[in-house]
């Protein structure tokens, strides 16, 4: 298996100060088939972190969110998966986009964090998500 160098897969920021993201830290140590991974939530307000671990299918889901948010639709990724999950909505509370992100089995915290996103986010989203299963050789 290659390795894996850190990377941000999801960067959801604007100039106000908030952000979400989805970093990759290299190869799960306890599990071949994934990815360790954490959530990033910065504001000027409230700041946290969480764990994950990310799979092909996961990846795959991901991608298919983005094809989701292309036609204009609000995702949920990686809901009922055991772990956080995140919510992108496209008309949020601020008249902008919300991010959500619940971590109900762990922390049992939801954060919603407003962003303004740059007109190409989703294709930025795409090159990261294709860069990464490029350069990730999962064991057969």
């Amino acid at each position: 298996m290659a390795d894996v160098a850190p990377m941000d897969l999801v960067v959801l920021a604007d100039d106000e100060g908030n952000s979400v993201r989805i970093k990759v830290l290299g190869p799960e140590p306890t599990w071949l088939a994934g990815l360790a991974g954490e959530i990033v939530v910065e504001t000027p307000f409230v700041s946290g972190r969480t764990n994950l671990i990310l799979s092909a299918s996961k990846l795959q889901a991901w991608g298919n969110a983005l094809d989701g948010l292309d036609a204009g639709q609000d995702i949920a990724w990686m809901e009922m998966d055991g772990g956080p999950s995140v919510f992108i909505q496209l008309t949020g509370d601020w008249d902008c986009p919300e991010v959500v992100v619940k971590d109900e089995s762990y922390s049992m915290v939801t954060v919603r964090v407003p962003i303004v996103l740059p007109a190409d986010w989703i294709a930025s989203h795409r090159r990261r998500l294709r860069a990464l299963t490029d350069s990730w050789k999962r064991p057969q």
